[in-house]
């Protein structure tokens, strides 16, 4: 059964970075597209981030904030978050692009703390 697994949430100061994990359990190459997505209270989960083969691609709203890259060995997708805001306090996951319903984790929760 594939599985993605996040981590790498915390809690941060506003201005600060963190870098979240996505491992999955059989070669990410096999997926189409893989991407972050978030789920702030109270607020519909949204695509923020995606990488494919070919290219990168980001929510407007977060571009230039956000990097998503992978490392193929270790089958883990990243995604590196720069000058962090309180609105970016959310639960983070990933998952194909577009999503498959199975594959959804239990995210890592991103706190910002002002």
């Amino acid at each position: 059964q594939v599985r993605l697994v996040e981590s790498g949430g915390g809690l941060v100061q506003a201005g600060g970075s963190l870098r979240l994990s996505c491992k999955a359990s059989t070669n990410i190459f096999s997926f189409g597209a893989l991407g972050w997505y978030r789920q702030v209270q109270g607020k519909e989960r949204e695509l923020i981030a995606y990488i494919t083969m070919h290219d990168t691609n980001y929510v407007d709203s977060l571009k230039g904030r956000l990097s998503i890259s992978r490392n193929g060995a270790e089958n883990t997708v990243y995604l590196q978050m720069s000058s962090l805001k309180t609105e970016d306090t959310a639960v983070y996951y990933c998952n194909t692009r577009p999503h498959i319903r199975h594959l959804w984790g239990q995210g890592t929760q991103v706190t910002v703390s002002s």
